[in-house]
């Protein structure tokens, strides 16, 4: 499965055969509007995501979405009565009600889809909605910690390459981007595609200063289609968290939408690019192609064209043991420095988009989907990802616990009893053929589930890194130890982080506010005293407060019941009876 390798970004491999008619490219994505041919500066500025969406085709586009949505419920319903009939053997008044239903919604449902299981529709029906639907599968795939398993690997099945844009269109778009006609910028351009994705494609060119470069370039069109299908897909997610929250579609949709409207930034993935470059400026043997900034644009990326193999390439049989125990070293480091270290780190990892170069090195490609984790979070990960490495499950589970969102219906103490009970499990059998250090996180993440927390999604993409690498360091070294491997790197990363000079840099970065601090401690002080004294000070008791009052109510009580004991007048008893009731209650009050 390809998610995110839009434009392909594969530098070594040539063109597959095509899966879809060329022709269909035009109507899928429409015509590109013309813009004025500007020359525009080397560095430019981001261009906004948001446009504006045209009513009348966003209807079009919804009533599209909105049957095969139905279809898909209809399709559906008729999977489980087909479960249900094989489980229970078809017996049962209820079940043939159902299956009456069922016969009905096969006359809307046609039977290449409704003769199959549910996941399968589901992909089929992604793969019918077009480009932006295909690439929302991509991500379903990743979130085995919320969906079936079954529907997870499915959507593994997604086409990974989409039908190609003719080269005039490419051509148009280059020029139209970067304000200058191709024979000006580019001596060579060739126009068959190295690959064609969702939302981009890729093309080798030669500059006119005679470097070797890719062109990555944005599909017509695909910018307002995203636009729009983002819009339904939210409305959709909407109306679906009210039928089965416990997948959270609506959590699932914004992630998407997120990361799906960054890669139609290209400017965006040059960037990423340079960040990754300078993070490892000190590790030579760690490539990331170079970009060319006077070749760049919002919708092309001009970079740095990247000569090697895929790591799953059988030209690397040739590799002596050594030279492939250094590449998985090399490999490791660079992914748990990206993850632990940096907390930037290539979101869309896979084996197409990693490169063995000569020397050996190993290239990173493809860099348009990256994932950001904070300094808390990342703090919590590499604890969590230490303790499963070192056995200490406890602390992992606490760790992950941390990071964990929590439901309605959280029990925290169980997924960590759950978590240390799966840990074990793991620990006895430590090898990659039977359970792999990123698929013990993966796990965790569903355990997550199962006790209504739920992990951010930069935790998946994370675990995708790790299987990632896994998969790459057993195809090099059937003998590889990823608990192993990962000790030595992870250690480097503590030394790094508690070296006593990076303890001083840290506490020097904050040495001008700690000089405030005690500048003002003198009046902070003085201030907090005399606050302190104005809510403690009370007025000055007096114990013989009221007394006076009591006896003389006192006194007339007496005074009022003797008279009127003994035959007094009986206005002189009351009177002095009410002023007796009536002056304690007035001191009272």
């Amino acid at each position: 499965m390809d998610f995110g390798s839009d434009g392909g970004d594969r530098q070594n491999e040539t063109p597959e055969s095509e899966v879809r008619d060329v022709d269909s490219v035009e109507s899928e994505f429409g015509p590109e509007p013309a813009r004025p041919k500007v020359r525009r500066p080397p560095i430019r500025k981001r261009s906004g995501r948001r446009g504006v969406i045209s009513i009348p085709s966003l209807a079009r586009r919804g009533r599209a979405t909105l049957r095969q949505f139905i279809l898909l419920l209809l399709g559906g319903y008729i999977a489980f009565v087909e479960a249900r009939r094989q489980r229970t053997a078809g017996r049962g008044f209820l079940l043939r009600f159902q299956s009456a239903f069922a016969t009905l919604c096969r006359l809307v449902v046609a039977p290449e889809y409704g003769d199959q299981p549910f996941p399968v529709q589901l992909r089929r029906r992604l793969e019918e909605l077009g480009p932006t639907y295909v690439k929302l599968g991509q991500v379903l795939s990743l979130r085995r910690d919320i969906l079936p398993e079954s529907v997870t690997l499915e959507l593994q099945n997604l086409l990974s390459r989409l039908p190609k844009v003719p080269f005039e269109s490419i051509r148009k778009i280059i020029e139209e981007d970067l304000g200058r006609p191709l024979s000006e910028m580019f001596s060579e351009v060739e126009a068959e595609p190295l690959a064609s994705a969702s939302i981009a494609q890729t093309h080798r060119a030669v500059t006119i200063e005679g470097d070797r470069v890719v062109l990555k370039v944005v599909k017509p069109g695909i910018r307002d289609l995203l636009i729009r299908d983002a819009a339904l897909l939210r409305f959709f997610a909407w109306m679906l968290q009210y039928l089965i929250p416990q997948y959270q579609p609506r959590r699932m949709v914004d992630e998407f939408c997120e990361f799906t409207l960054r890669e139609i930034e290209m400017q965006r993935e040059a960037e990423n690019a340079e960040t990754f470059a300078e993070n490892f400026k000190d590790m030579p043997e760690v490539v990331f192609p170079r970009v060319y900034r006077d070749y760049t644009g919002d919708r092309v990326l001009c970079e740095e064209f990247l000569e090697g193999k895929s790591p799953d390439s059988d030209a690397l049989e040739s590799l002596t043991d050594g030279e492939k125990q250094d590449l998985v070293d090399l490999g490791t480091a660079a992914i748990i420095r990206m993850l632990y270290e940096d907390g930037f780190f290539h979101a869309d990892l896979h084996p197409g988009n990693m490169m063995v170069l000569p020397g050996p090195a190993i290239g990173f490609i493809d860099l348009g989907t990256v994932g950001r984790l904070d300094p808390d979070l990342r703090y919590h990960l590499l604890y969590t990802y230490y303790g499963m490495v070192m056995g200490d499950f406890d602390s992992s589970a606490r760790h992950l616990a941390e990071v964990a969102q929590m439901g309605d219906k959280s029990d925290v103490p169980g997924f960590r009893r759950a978590m240390k009970e799966l840990c074990r499990r793991w620990r006895r059998a430590s090898n990659f053929e039977e359970m792999s250090l990123a698929l013990l996180m993966l796990e965790s993440l569903q355990l997550g589930a199962r006790f209504n927390m739920y992990f951010p999604v930069e935790m998946v993409l994370m675990v995708k890194a790790l299987i990632t690498l896994e998969g790459v360091g057993y195809l090099l070294d059937p003998e590889f130890d990823v608990a192993e491997v990962s000790q030595r790197h992870v250690y480097r990363i503590f030394r790094t982080q508690f070296s006593p000079i990076r303890l001083l840099r840290e506490g020097m970065r904050g040495a001008p506010e700690i000089m405030e601090a005690l500048v003002r401690l003198p009046l902070l002080v003085s201030e907090s005293l005399r606050i302190l004294e104005q809510k403690t000070r009370k007025p000055p008791q007096r114990p013989l407060a009221g007394l006076r009052g009591t006896i003389f109510g006192g006194f007339s009580l007496v005074s009022g019941a003797i008279l009127a004991a003994f035959g007094g007048p009986w206005y002189l008893w009351l009177l002095l009876i009410t002023i007796g009731i009536l002056v304690p209650l007035r001191r009272g009050e």
